[in-house]
């Protein structure tokens, strides 16, 4: 039974692998196809794009330290090779965050109604808002870093004595949940501004319908339409992102399990489903997207058919 539920969510993991791939991929061929088109890319477009190009990344380092830990339990990391792995764990993550979080300012500044003066100006402004707040998160993203380097000097140092210069898998699992548990906290910050633009465009939503009830059906519908197709983007960010820190959460309690490796890859699992659930979300809610994915998918059906009609 055991060795069931062990192929079982290694199969789950390796089809969240490659829908992830292949749905980040898909979302950068289509906007850099349209830049080769019309030479110009949109700010959302260019939101997308990156944020793809770094989740495809995050996908490989999870599954690239699940592989490894899996396949080649004794392995020997140097200090150079831990740096790294950490370092671009942290960086792929950072990005994955903060690109999602600006996406979500995105939409609040692009679809939420406010009257206040402070709002309006960031409203026309867009474009400064999404750039500023990636180029903030760069202070952010180096102070993790010098922080994840100086933890792994302290904890080298220490362990080099007692295991001549070795480090082996299981030690390397021990500092890996600290480095995840510090990369967590840093992403708080993105997570707690995408909850307040999740908050506010609720209360943009109760105004407008408030406000709209003695107008015309039509025009209030299409606002409505706007806010919830908003909503749905922040929330499943929000969704999905909570699951992952549960799961980072739990991995650092170092709870004794009685399938203990089972419970890894069940946690690894939940890991990968972030970056690859929510890429999905958006290729289903970014129209360009979607029209694209169903015009590739009616290409190779027509394809199909023609190398087998019974498929029709």
């Amino acid at each position: 039974m055991n060795v069931v539920l062990h192929y079982i969510l290694l199969t789950t993991l390796s089809v969240e692998f490659v829908m992830g791939n292949f749905g980040n991929t898909f979302a950068v061929l289509v906007n850099v196809m349209n830049l080769l088109k019309r030479r110009k890319l949109s700010l959302i477009d260019q939101i997308l794009t990156t944020l793809a190009i770094s989740r495809v990344a995050l996908i490989f380092s999870l599954t690239a330290g699940i592989f490894v830990s899996e396949q080649y339990p004794d392995i020997i990391i140097t200090r150079r090779i831990m740096r790294q792995i950490c370092i671009f764990w942290t960086v792929t993550n950072h990005f994955s965050i903060w690109l999602a979080t600006c996406l979500s300012i995105f939409y609040f500044l692009k679809i939420a109604n406010f009257s206040n003066s402070i709002f309006l100006h960031l409203k026309w402004r867009v474009k400064k808002m999404v750039s500023g707040t990636l180029l903030a998160s760069l202070f952010l993203l180096v102070l993790n870093i010098l922080f994840i380097n100086t933890y792994i000097d302290l904890w080298i140092d220490r362990l080099e004595a007692n295991t001549f210069f070795r480090i082996i898998s299981s030690n390397y699992s021990q500092v890996y949940s600290h480095i995840i548990l510090t990369n967590s906290m840093f992403t708080l910050i993105p997570f707690t501004m995408t909850l307040t633009v999740f908050l506010l465009l609720i209360f943009s939503l109760w105004r407008h319908l408030k406000s709209m009830q003695h107008n015309a059906k039509g025009s209030r519908d299409v606002s409505k339409t706007a806010h919830i197709k908003a909503l749905q983007m922040v929330v499943s960010f929000l969704l999905l992102y909570s699951i992952f820190i549960l799961s980072l959460f739990l991995q650092f309690c170092n709870i004794n399990y009685e399938q203990k490796k089972s419970v890894t890859l069940f946690f690894c699992i939940t890991e990968v489903a972030f970056p690859s659930g929510h890429t999905c979300v958006l290729i289903l809610g970014n129209t360009k997207l979607r029209q694209a994915f169903v015009s590739m998918v009616w290409w190779l059906r027509c394809r199909l058919s023609i190398v087998d009609p019974s498929v029709s």
